[in-house]
């Protein structure tokens, strides 16, 4: 956490020190940026602050309760002013009188009781921590969840900017190979040899890549907005990607990898902090089958005129057993109803980790699927690029027809078009691999 609060720092004062200058972001200067000030995980982050004060609640639950409390009582209740008089040690002879006991007059007495009460033995107690200990957990891998995701999710932006800004260069090399068509076709016609619907046809296919051109401008500028709205930066601020990720180097699967990817996969530790939440509801239930003990005290001023202060002092001290013997079968619905859930839990975990070994083997076959299509993909260009080459050459000679060669060229932009969408894919499958091991943050900031 202190390198990644160094690393931001020293990444903003960078932006506010170069002013308009363009900012170089790297992968891993984009991903420590978003990991410190992103909202999701802020948001994810305090959350799990106020989900750890139940703990402190649980805790404090071990703890005596100490209240004072201040009454005014005012009455001509024959048993409420006996009482006021007994408590105010007030009481004398003339109030055993039957006209005193049965018409007295009103009284009033200011009461001031400290009370202390002590839990001694209280079997919920226990569980209840240990259910508030499990929420706080699940709440911190909510947390860990959290910035995998926006990670991740910072990474796959990252190749979107990386493979808007290849797009553009392909596309500006579709532009100058549509003009420099333009040009034959019109220098062929000026000397005769050309046809008008050729110079009239580069033109049309000049007009479609210039619109291309166009898009993948606006797409390389959404796809910018989108990363520095992910990693805290200013919509219109300058900057420019450094470093091209075309291949995220991943060990091969094994034995070793699956058991890592049980242990590190946040959709596992929670499954596993469900479960054990359904053992501890469990004792919970349980619990309400046997008695609890407290211990309890309390010191007491009475006074007829001021509050806090005492005509009379006197002190309760004591200890109190309560069992409940009988809830019209309350606890053991609550019973039962927590062996349903645990038995869900242990449900849920075994289909839980199924599926992560589903994930991570798909991720490798996925990865290994992309490098082909690369490999391929990179011969479909160098066969589209000759065969661009060999068409011009023809053209030149009239050998070919404009048609064809322009047929060739879009083969050619989509070709390279092909390529850039690959290796964006070949990289993202090797970052996938890591994402469905757990373990994308830790290797990704290495």
């Amino acid at each position: 956490m202190y390198r990644l609060l160094i690393t931001s720092a020293v990444l903003l004062l960078s932006v506010a020190a170069a002013g308009a200058e363009t900012l170089k972001l790297s992968l891993k200067d984009a991903m420590s940026m978003a990991l410190e000030s992103n909202s999701q995980i802020k948001a994810a982050r305090y959350s799990s602050q106020a989900v750890q004060q139940g703990v402190e609640s649980a805790n404090a639950r071990y703890l005596p309760a100490v209240s004072l409390e201040e009454t005014l009582v005012a009455s001509n209740s024959p048993v409420n002013t006996f009482m006021m008089k007994l408590d105010e040690g007030r009481f004398t002879a003339n109030d055993f009188g039957i006209s005193n006991l049965n018409n007295p007059s009103a009284q009033h007495d200011f009461k001031t009781v400290l009370s202390v009460q002590q839990p001694l033995f209280v079997p919920s107690l226990s569980p209840m921590k240990e259910l508030a200990v499990k929420d706080a957990q699940k709440s911190e891998l909510v947390l860990e969840a959290a910035r995998q995701g926006t990670a991740f999710q910072v990474f796959y932006t990252y190749l979107e900017v990386q493979k808007a800004d290849a797009q553009l260069k392909v596309a500006d090399s579709a532009v100058a190979d549509a003009r420099e068509n333009m040009r034959l076709a019109t220098v062929r016609t000026s000397i005769g040899v050309g046809l008008r619907s050729d110079e009239l046809r580069s033109r049309t296919h000049l007009s479609m890549v210039e619109q291309q051109h166009i898009s993948a401008r606006n797409n390389l500028k959404l796809a910018k907005m989108k990363l520095a709205l992910l990693i805290g930066l200013p919509e219109d601020n300058i900057y420019e990607i450094s470093g091209f990720q075309e291949n995220i180097a991943v060990p091969a699967i094994s034995d070793k990898v699956v058991s890592e990817a049980l242990e590190n996969r946040v959709e596992l530790k929670q499954s596993h902090a469900d479960l054990e939440k359904s053992d501890a509801a469990l004792r919970l239930a349980k619990s309400e089958y046997l008695p609890t003990v407290g211990a309890f005290a309390s010191y007491q001023l009475n006074d007829k005129d001021v509050p806090f202060a005492a005509d009379n002092k006197t002190w309760t001290a004591g200890v109190s057993l309560k069992w409940q013997l009988f809830d019209g079968f309350r606890t053991n619905s609550e019973r039962k109803r927590a062996l349903s859930g645990q038995s869900a839990a242990r449900e849920m975990l075994e289909s839980a980790t199924k599926d992560v070994k589903y994930q991570l083997k798909e991720s490798y076959i996925r990865r290994e699927e992309a490098g082909k299509r690369l490999e391929v993909t990179r011969h479909a260009l160098l066969d589209a690029e000759e065969t661009v080459r060999l068409l011009t050459k023809r053209y030149e000679n009239s050998l070919a027809t404009l048609v064809e060669l322009l047929d060739a060229q879009t083969a050619l932009n989509q070709s390279r078009a092909n390529l850039v969408e690959t290796e964006a894919g070949y990289a993202l499958a090797g970052g996938q691999v890591y994402y469905m091991t757990g373990t994308f943050v830790k290797e990704m900031l290495k």
